[in-house]
């Protein structure tokens, strides 16, 4: 197996799992999320497995499903926000092909309220995300192969975007 056509990451409000259907089905390929794989696994939330196992276990949990994924699966990859930490993973996705879906704190805000259930936004979201943006952005940029911007941009733009960044021509609608 080659791995993933394309891995996408980002933080919360990207949309990195609503990118990763549309591409899917544009590009005729199945789509997979890793934090889904890991709720499966656990049988709870994510919200769940960091209030009651912590985040260390969460981490842990998250490497094995980004790592079994990328041997895994062949079709369009969307990681979990805080996926690219672990060293082990960043090591892994310098061998594919890796879209940084980058997104600014005004567009994030907009799309995923900064009020829902995700762990490390607790408080204050807004300044929990600015912080963590200035620890992960830097990653994010190191370990993508290309960045697209989504800010200002519909799911269909931000679509067509990364189908160009990776040379794939778009396919006309049905």
């Amino acid at each position: 197996m080659s791995g993933p056509a394309a891995v996408l990451i980002g933080p919360p409000g990207a949309g990195k799992t609503t990118i990763a259907h549309a591409l899917a089905e544009r590009l005729g390929l199945a789509v997979r999320d890793t934090d889904e794989d890991i709720e499966a696994s656990a049988g709870k939330t994510i919200a769940d497995i960091f209030v009651e196992d912590g985040e260390p276990h969460f981490r842990e949990l998250e490497h094995t499903a980004v790592s079994t994924a990328l041997q895994e699966h062949e079709g369009i990859l969307a990681l979990g926000g805080g996926a690219v930490l672990d060293p082990r993973t960043q090591e892994e996705l310098r061998r594919h092909t890796v879209v940084f879906l980058d997104v600014r704190i005004t567009d994030a805000a907009r799309r995923v309220g900064l009020n829902t259930n995700r762990p490390l936004l607790l408080g204050n979201p807004r300044a929990q995300w600015t912080i963590m943006m200035d620890h992960r952005r830097p990653i994010y940029t190191e370990i993508a192969t290309h960045r697209v911007p989504t800010d200002g941009l519909s799911p269909e733009e931000v679509t067509e975007a990364v189908l160009k960044v990776l040379g794939k021509a778009a396919r006309e609608q049905v």
